[in-house]
């Protein structure tokens, strides 16, 4: 933390001059409170004692003192005993004024005209910042902290912080994984889904997206053609769409993407074959042999995401991957689901041709992942508690799930779930003319959070009357009383219990 005499990170906040109209003591609380509201100065940052700012300004101390007791009288700083003067946290927690712009900063230079990628136009994420202070978050993609295997995983850091650990994380490795992890993902992750791979078949990457990012990066460029579900993963759609490709929206039923209606001129075809995403719905064992088939037929590559595929289901499937026999499925992991999604962990599985590309590329994008994280999981993987979370997650998943669809019959039956083994989250469609949006809004007054399902489509008029609700982030006892808030937001009288 910066201490009171870094004069060095001060410079730039005092500029006084003897040519100037005001009073030393004045133009020393202007620049402070000017600084204070613009945010440049942290509450837990010590300001720089009155005899050092007073040697750095070359004023008398006593000009000093009286500066910073007037700001004491108006609030903009306390006064800490032995500690010095801080910002007052209250001055901090109202919100912020507009940034005026000096006279020769007006002409600002436009970066949006200057970009090559329309990253900002893309379709938002589902934000919800403050889900875990909400009463029922209906929210997908996030962990319970009840859950989360805290000693497990503190554990785990403090071994990969022993000396030796260390020798093994700490260098560069250029555009290499942990091996430890390679093998972990290899022996104990994969062979779930029914995949046998080599070391030189996988990568680690910075989660699910990085992955994504990375093969449109290094295989798509403008006009490339990707056909993909619709309704489906929308970051998927527009990462695809910033390296200039064509999105080809494919139906979805209750088997899964309709593999008919794939147009075969598709370079790609993007997949969540175990869960659909939106849905949940896995995608049948004749249209997988049937997608496989049309893929060495028209060759196209498929990009199989193992959308929330890492828990225990009552009857799982192999991933699509597992049944490639030419070389054209690219698989993509992540443990988010699972461990927690903010480590931002996740892999490839591929040819080794195309992982070898994929490290050159990653080198000079990142590297590689953060090692010392690689290595805690790591040993996250090795000691079993990964196994051990997973069926852990699993049963409290699948019991959340069932409560779920038990109170939705109950206080929404005019609601319609596509309720699929495992997964983490349930896809509603409701009567026509729902207005989900309109619903998220009245649901969030009651302290309900869930997701409009329009966002998942790719189409001009977005259907409104579809929403998900996730699973992972809500405490069991919770369900069934946010769905019946839920009823009340959506006009319903929730019946007796």
């Amino acid at each position: 933390m910066p201490q009171r005499n870094d004069t060095a990170i001060w410079s730039g906040l005092f500029r006084i001059s003897a040519e100037s109209g005001q009073t030393l003591q004045a133009q020393i609380r202007q620049a402070i409170v000017a600084a204070i509201l613009d945010r440049q100065i942290a509450a837990s940052m010590p300001l720089p004692s009155c005899r050092i700012l007073a040697e750095k300004l070359g004023v008398a101390r006593g000009t000093v003192v009286l500066a910073f007791q007037q700001l004491v009288d108006q609030g903009f700083l306390v006064a800490r005993e032995r500690r010095g003067h801080f910002v007052n946290p209250d001055v901090l927690a109202t919100p912020a004024k507009p940034h005026q712009k000096a006279p020769d900063q007006q002409n600002e230079i436009d970066w949006k005209a200057r970009r090559q990628i329309a990253a900002s136009d893309m379709p938002p994420p589902a934000k919800h910042d403050n889900w875990i202070k909400s009463s029922y978050p209906f929210v997908y993609g996030q962990f319970d902290p009840a859950l989360f295997p805290t000693a497990e995983w503190r554990e785990c850091n403090r071994m990969a912080l022993a000396v030796l650990e260390i020798r093994n994380w700490a260098s560069d490795m250029v555009d290499r994984d942990d091996p430890l992890l390679i093998e972990q993902i290899q022996a104990r992750l994969l062979p779930r889904r029914g995949i046998f791979a080599n070391p030189d078949e996988i990568i680690v990457t910075l989660g699910a997206q990085n992955a994504l990012y990375m093969l449109a990066s290094l295989l798509m460029t403008k006009g490339s053609k990707v056909a993909m579900e619709d309704p489906g993963y929308p970051d998927a759609r527009s990462i695809f769409r910033l390296a200039g490709a064509d999105i080809q929206p494919v139906p979805v039923d209750q088997s899964g993407i309709v593999t008919s209606s794939i147009p075969q001129d598709s370079g790609f075809v993007f997949v969540t074959p175990s869960h659909h995403c939106p849905t949940m719905v896995p995608l049948s064992a004749e249209r997988r042999q049937d997608l496989l088939a049309r893929a060495n037929r028209h060759n196209q590559i498929i990009i199989e995401d193992g959308y929330d595929s890492q828990l225990l289901d009552e009857a799982p499937q192999q991933a699509l991957k597992s049944l490639d026999r030419s070389g054209r499925v690219i698989y993509v992991g992540s443990m988010s689901k699972t461990l927690a999604p903010g480590l931002r962990l996740g892999y490839i599985v591929a040819s080794a041709g195309l992982i070898a590309e994929l490290r050159a590329l990653r080198r000079f994008m990142l590297r590689h992942p953060p090692a010392n994280n690689q290595r805690a999981v790591a040993l996250f993987l090795s000691l079993g508690h990964h196994e051990a979370l997973v069926r852990r997650l699993s049963s409290a998943f699948d019991e959340r799930r069932k409560r779920l669809v038990h109170a939705i019959s109950a206080f929404l039956p005019e609601w319609r779930s596509t309720d699929s083994a495992g997964g983490t989250s349930l896809w509603l469609e409701g009567p026509r003319g729902t207005d989900s949006r309109g619903l998220a809004e009245a649901a969030a007054s009651r302290s309900v959070i869930i997701e409009p399902g329009d966002r998942f489509f790719d189409r001009t008029e977005k259907p409104s009357r579809f929403m998900r609700l996730g699973i992972s982030s809500i405490a069991l006892q919770h369900i069934e009383p946010g769905i019946r808030e839920l009823a009340t937001a959506a006009g319903r009288r929730p019946a007796a219990a």
